[in-house]
């Protein structure tokens, strides 16, 4: 920092890129002192001339107001007020022609001047010196000060800036051609300028004042150090005479050899810039009360007869300047509001002068021709040369006529000043600078949009959500709360819950009913539990492991029948039994009630003679599976008959069983209803017939396993105590079947010989 300061005040400028040097043609309007112009016959003040909102109007139509009066009143950030130039009266409050390019109107108030020129009660500060900042920043902004030589910022945001500010430049330069309302006022009025220095100074407390004066403004250069010289913090520096030198970045370079970062602004890197006209105003409104009411306006060109300097009224139109200074137009004259290189034609006269305006231009055809059609490019790269931001125009150019926004952002287009240096050394005469308006416009409309959707976006969703939860609320609105349980019942619960747990991992099958019954014990308590369906999935767990572990050892049996036969053989007999006791209960109730009973006993018959069918079928299987076991395995295969003589001995059961009723029931049928009567005994006989079968054909099976048995003893005699004890057991077997069987055949003759004497 110290280096730095050093090379400053020796003197040093540093250069920036580009630039171009035009004619300055600045001779035809500094030679003469600034006039004071007669009141014109209209005043015309736009509600908006600077960047911001506009302020809030406090006046009406048909009003009187006096000259300084405010006519609105700040209402938002970056917003100043207006004041009435003269004393005059409101004759109308509507949209006029802007000073724009495209002239859109704005709200404007025209004021008609009663000639009095009468001022308003002015409240100057009595010691600016000891006043606090907060009261010289309200003067400032009360007073409607806004920047004079660029985009018109705000000076009270500048004057309240919380950021510590090293440098402090005045911006003297004005290096446009044409132009000399600043030099002509630093002549007349450095003091006052001074004195706006040192109230900046006194806002902002920076290290050094610098002023920066073109080296073509030597009466200029020599007032100003005149009257800083007894401010040793206020340095003048004169600057090489290259336009355009009086951009803000490009004064910055020039003198502090800082740059401005990209999308930032010069208090970013500790500077702040103001115009010398802006720091008159500052002068004017704390040292004498005065608001914002009129400029410094160069009136110039080849069609004005006494070109120069004039004290403009804000709101005068500039007929009424041209008239004053004697123009002269030409055929297709042109009328420029500002300089030939950043100006812009107005499409009226009749648009007011407004807080920016600096230069009213009318030259001839010779001293500023009108441009020529457009030709291509010929892509001589002149215009990337004369670019003192170093950008790239030509590109610029083609993104901006294809409305390739995303690109042009991306090649830095805000960065453009809009100086105007590639256009005037087009040699295709491109009107490069107007298509980056165009695109800048188009651009910040659809941020604009973007936001705008943005933002309605998100008022959607808040209103979504807060549907959806009115909705929510008024569904658990009706839901009654569950009472607050007590710590004991809040233990007896959890101890329920703890004995149906246990009760599960003992394997208890009643455990699914404790834990209702628990669950429905606490409910009735006044609490409120959750159902827990773990013990049942448990249990339902269990037994599918139980039929997985029978299936697989089903499918470990498919090789040996004879287990899986027999259980099939008892189901089967199970199934006989009832079918037979239910018939039987039937055939009870017929003849009790004097019915006919056939159709249900031809039923039941049919149902023993297939159950019967089902038997025989099984033992003959169990039969030829025993042919075909390996007759060296004797110790395995001597149960077999066992089983079979426990066979035989079920079905010679079963047919007692069945005689046994079919006799009951025929001597408690009446003696005088034959005809229903007479089919019993014969369906008795089929059934021991059948029964009588089976047991023969059990008993034949028992025979050969006993010879199957024998055989094997013979092929190895008595070399075994297992073999011994199965033979014996074999003999038992075959015993006990030849017992049943005879018994079976008696039983069945007897039955069909007592039911052949009662027919």
């Amino acid at each position: 920092m110290e280096k730095l300061l050093e090379q400053i005040k020796k003197g040093t400028v540093w250069a920036f890129p580009g630039g171009v040097h035009p004619p300055q043609q600045k001779s035809l309007s500094n030679s003469a002192p600034i006039a004071r112009l007669p009141l014109p016959e209209k005043l015309v003040l736009p509600l908006k001339q600077h960047i911001g909102a506009s302020g809030k109007l406090i006046v009406e139509k048909n009003q009187h107001v006096l000259k300084g009066q405010a006519l609105t009143k700040a209402s938002a950030n970056w917003s100043v007020p207006i004041h009435a130039p003269t004393s005059g009266t409101i004759i109308d409050i509507t949209p006029m022609p802007s000073a724009h390019p495209s002239a859109l109107p704005e709200l404007s108030i025209i004021i008609e001047p009663d000639g009095n020129d009468t001022w308003c009660e002015l409240s100057p500060l009595a010691n600016p010196a000891t006043a606090s900042h907060d009261e010289l920043v309200d003067v400032i902004h009360n007073a409607g000060i806004s920047g004079m030589g660029g985009a018109g910022f705000p000076t009270y945001v500048k004057a309240d800036i919380k950021q510590p500010i090293e440098f402090l430049i005045v911006n003297a330069v004005e290096c446009e051609p044409y132009i000399t309302a600043d030099d002509t006022l630093m002549r007349e009025h450095a003091a006052e300028i001074v004195k706006g220095i040192e109230l900046m100074q006194q806002l902002l407390n920076p290290t050094l004042c610098i002023i920066g004066i073109e080296d073509n403004k030597p009466e200029a250069i020599t007032a100003m150090t005149e009257a800083a010289k007894h401010n040793e913090h206020i340095l003048i520096q004169t600057v090489p005479t290259v336009y355009p030198s009086g951009g803000e970045k490009q004064l910055i370079k020039l003198l502090t050899n800082r740059e401005v970062p990209n999308g930032g602004i010069p208090a970013d890197i500790g500077i702040l810039v103001h115009n010398t006209g802006t720091l008159f105003a500052i002068q004017q409104a704390v040292y004498e009360g005065k608001p914002l009411i009129e400029r410094v306006v160069t009136v110039t060109g080849n069609t004005i007869h006494n070109p120069g300097n004039v004290w403009a009224l804000l709101g005068t139109e500039i007929k009424h300047l041209l008239d004053c200074q004697g123009f002269s137009p030409v055929p297709q004259q042109r009328v420029i509001m500002g300089g030939p290189m950043m100006g812009f034609t107005l499409p009226t006269v009749r648009i007011g002068v407004v807080k920016t305006t600096n230069c009213i231009l009318a030259p001839d055809h010779k001293e500023l021709a009108e441009p020529g059609p457009e030709k291509a490019c010929i892509r001589c790269s002149a215009c990337a040369d004369a670019c003192p931001v170093s950008l790239l125009p030509q590109q610029l150019q083609w993104f901006a006529k294809s409305k390739e926004y995303d690109k042009l952002q991306e090649h830095n287009l805000f960065d453009c000043i809009e100086c105007g240096a590639c256009a005037y050394v087009c040699p295709s005469e491109i009107p490069l600078v107007q298509y980056y308006r165009v695109a800048k416009v188009e651009i910040k409309e659809q941020i604009a949009e973007k936001i705008k959707s943005d933002r309605a976006k998100e008022r959607f969703d808040a209103r979504k959500a807060r549907l959806e939860q009115e909705q929510a609320e008024r569904k658990n609105r009706h839901k009654r709360k569950p009472a607050p349980k007590s710590t004991e019942e809040q233990q007896k619960v959890a101890d329920a819950l703890a004995r149906v747990k246990d009760k599960t991992s003992d394997g208890d099958n009643k455990s699914a009913v404790a834990a209702a019954i628990a669950r429905a014990k606490a409910k009735k308590q006044g609490g409120e539990l959750e159902p827990d369906n773990s013990e049942v999935a448990k249990e339902r767990a269990a037994r599918k492991e139980q039929a997985r572990l029978y299936k697989e050892q089903k499918a470990q049996n498919n090789g040996d029948d004879e287990p899986v036969d027999d259980k099939k053989s008892a189901v089967a007999a199970a199934i006989a039994r009832a079918k037979a006791k239910k018939a039987a209960q039937a055939n009870e109730q017929a003849q009790s009630d004097g019915t006919v009973s056939e159709p249900p006993i031809a039923a039941n018959d049919k149902k023993a003679a297939v159950a019967a069918a089902i038997a025989r079928a099984k033992a003959k299987k169990a039969a030829q599976a025993n042919e075909q076991a390996p007759s060296d395995d004797t110790v395995s295969e001597s149960p077999a008959p066992a089983a079979d003589d426990k066979k035989a001995a079920v079905a010679a059961a079963i047919a007692r069983a069945k005689a046994k009723k079919a006799a009951q029931a025929n001597e408690q049928a009446p003696s005088d209803d034959t005809e229903s009567e007479s089919p019993a005994p014969a369906a008795d006989d089929k059934k021991a017939a059948v029964a009588a079968a089976i047991a023969r054909a059990k008993a034949k099976k028992a025979a050969q396993a006993n010879a199957l048995a024998q055989q094997n003893e013979n092929a190895e005699p008595q070399g075994n105590d297992e073999s011994s004890n199965g033979s014996e057991q074999t003999a038992q077997a075959k015993k006990k079947a030849a017992v049943a069987a005879a018994i079976a055949r008696a039983k069945a003759k007897k039955q069909q010989k007592e039911g052949n004497d009662q027919s």
